[in-house]
């Protein structure tokens, strides 16, 4: 095009202009002479970089029909400017090629693998925990996708629906059939919504939980599902607003997590043990426990803090199953009226300890709510009383944290009536408003203001990301969705409206703790150290974005191993995109080369002078099988 700039060079340095304005004696053939410099250096450009217009990005759109290809389609990703890698090129080293690993790794979890598990101990179930291999073990190979592997049914059918071949095991469906859990039909899976204490449905046992606490206020936003099953608990409650961080560990129950996250569903591997759960103090509005089999009155009652710890002020703990209702069932359980009635008994001592409220008991649930402050709590509570309260200690630390026997205390309030760490607003409001840590400066230096204009910048952010990828505005594209270093959240609120969920990480490499903040406007999230695997399956995420990881994670880390950590939690087909400083993503495009994606760097939204680019992303289509042809 005639008006076009030249492309922008990102290794290159702009130098400073002449200054023809300077010669000492201009003449009447000085204006004709500069003239014809600049044409002549104009066409010059246009024969040397005329190679470097934009392209698109090769992808193939989710489908759930048959097995797609890598080429069934294109994924939109326009750019007004595109980097020129030649010169990068050159001076690069060959580029390194990632070769498929082993079809046997297809469902590995390098954090959670079930070999290196039988070395730690089976106390309290500390080698079901979080146990990484050493720089030495880890794989420098790309996980493979299953022989068969389809893309997932697109939200909602992905609720009631998964293909078998993704996710081939069908114990559950023989182990938990007559609980109504999951259905094995011909190449799917169908998930009824049944579960072990709700047979009926998930819905109506939502609804039963629903007659005794409100879920239609706005008040209750984020849940917290202990050994969650296929998270069907979760599933249902979307239809309510009400986001849920279910949870499992990798254990008997075979793939329980893997086919949440298949369903759409927001999940991690996680287990009560001995370290406290990835996430912030007071972060949720009620956490559940269908016969989940975590021992709550043992141990001192540990559990149940942790629970607490993560619980907001006035949140509500729901509990079906052993014990509860153990007069009906305890023939079916197969344990004695004794022993059921002793380990209620506990319970209801422990919760009692930590100044919970039983506030209903009916049918087959149970359900407590923690004090929306602490002040009558210390007023009656004896110095000697188990558990104390913790002693001086941040609670929000949470990645490799021991559990402790002590009441986390809450804020300091000036009355009875007051919310400790502030009141929420409901929900939707909550998400755009200034969160209470923010507001009472506990987040330091992070201003109301501050908040707002992120706010703002990704909303621009966004808009400018579907100029460049046009799937990212089709709903139905992308449902389970990935931020590296989520910050404020700003990335997940600006996509609020379409049907997909965010698992927001904060780093723990940061200085600013800013998960609690993320909790307070309604999304969730968990910490992660990103030199470390993540506590998920292959083919966790449709879509990953990770804003200056890599500048975060330079020197810290192999940049290959966080590449590829990625790749094995991607979906194929799905996309990522990378925001970083040119000279990183240059490095960046050199490795995911060498893992065979599809990738083009395009400019910052404010234009080609930001030193910040834009790396867009496509992980292709390939199979274990494919990998063999091949």
């Amino acid at each position: 095009m005639a008006n076009s700039p030249p492309p922008y060079h990102p290794t290159s340095k702009p130098t400073k202009p002449i200054p023809l304005l300077q010669w000492k004696r201009p003449t009447i053939y000085t204006l004709p002479l500069i003239l014809f410099l600049f044409i002549s250096s104009y066409f010059l450009g246009l024969w040397l970089h005329r190679g470097g217009a934009a392209t698109q990005i090769l992808s193939a759109p989710c489908t759930s029909d048959t097995t797609p290809t890598a080429t069934t389609g294109t994924v939109d990703f326009y750019a007004h400017h595109a980097a020129n890698f030649t010169e990068a090129t050159k001076r690069s080293q060959v580029r390194k090629k990632f070769e498929p690993c082993d079809a046997t790794y297809s469902e590995y979890t390098p954090c959670e693998d079930a070999n290196r598990s039988l070395r730690f101990s089976r106390d309290r179930l500390i080698y079901r925990e979080r146990h990484c291999p050493q720089k030495g073990e880890l794989l420098k190979c790309r996980v493979p996708a299953p022989a068969g592997y389809k893309n997932p049914f697109p939200w909602p059918a992905s609720r009631d629906l998964a293909w078998y071949a993704n996710v081939p095991h069908k114990e559950l469906t023989v182990e938990k059939a007559v609980q109504n859990w999951i259905r094995f039909e011909g190449d799917r899976f169908r998930f009824p919504g049944g579960g072990t204490m709700f047979p009926n449905g998930a819905d109506a046992y939502i609804d039963d939980i629903g007659k005794l606490i409100n879920f239609k206020d706005g008040s209750i936003r984020t849940a917290i599902d202990t050994g969650c099953g296929v998270a069907s608990w979760g599933a249902y409650l979307l239809s309510r607003n009400i986001l849920t961080m279910s949870f499992a560990p990798r254990d008997t129950h075979e793939a329980q997590v893997q086919f949440a996250l298949e369903r759409g569903v927001p999940a991690l591997i996680g287990v009560l043990a001995s370290k406290r759960l990835p996430y912030p103090s007071r972060a949720f509005d009620m956490a559940h426990c269908s016969r989940c089999l975590i021992p709550w009155g043992q141990f001192d009652g540990i559990y149940l803090a942790e629970v607490d710890r993560v619980l907001r002020p006035g949140g509500y703990w729901i509990l079906s199953g052993p014990p509860i209702r153990w007069r009906r069932y305890w023939k079916g359980w197969k344990r004695t009226k004794e022993d059921l009635n002793a380990e209620q008994t506990t319970i209801e001592k422990v919760a009692k300890s930590l100044c919970w409220k039983k506030l209903v008991e009916k049918g087959d649930i149970a359900i407590w709510q923690k004090p929306f402050n602490h002040k009558t709590c210390k007023a009656k509570r004896n110095a000697d009383q188990n558990p104390p309260f913790c002693p001086a200690q941040n609670p929000d630390q949470a990645w490799y944290t021991n559990m402790e026997t002590c009441l986390t205390p809450l804020p300091e309030v000036h009355n009875n009536e007051e919310i400790s760490g502030g009141k929420l607003p409901k929900w939707p409001a909550r998400l755009n408003s200034v969160p209470p840590r923010i507001r009472r400066g506990t987040v330091k230096g992070v201003t109301a203001e501050d908040f707002l204009k992120d706010s703002e910048l990704w909303k621009k952010r966004i808009s400018y990301y579907k100029k460049m990828n046009s799937e990212l505005g089709h709903p139905g594209r992308y449902r389970n969705v990935l931020d590296m270093n989520a910050y404020l959240g700003g990335f997940a609120a600006a996509l609020v409206d379409y049907p997909l969920w965010v698992m927001n990480v904060v780093p723990v490499d940061l200085k600013i703790n800013t998960l609690g903040v993320v909790y307070e406007r309604g999304l969730i999230g968990t910490y992660q150290n990103w030199c470390e695997a993540m506590s998920t399956y292959p083919r966790t995420y449709d879509f990953i974005h990770a804003d200056s990881v890599f500048t975060l994670y330079k020197d810290r880390c192999e940049m290959e191993d966080i590449l590829l950590e990625m790749d094995r939690i991607l979906r194929p087909e799905g996309s990522v995109i990378f925001r970083d400083d040119v000279d990183l993503l240059v490095k960046i495009k050199r490795v995911i080369d060498g893992m065979d994606w599809d990738s083009q760097i395009v400019d910052h939204e404010d234009g080609p002078h930001e030193r910040e680019k834009l790396l867009f992303a496509v992980k292709k289509y390939w199979t274990a099988s494919a990998a063999v042809n091949k």
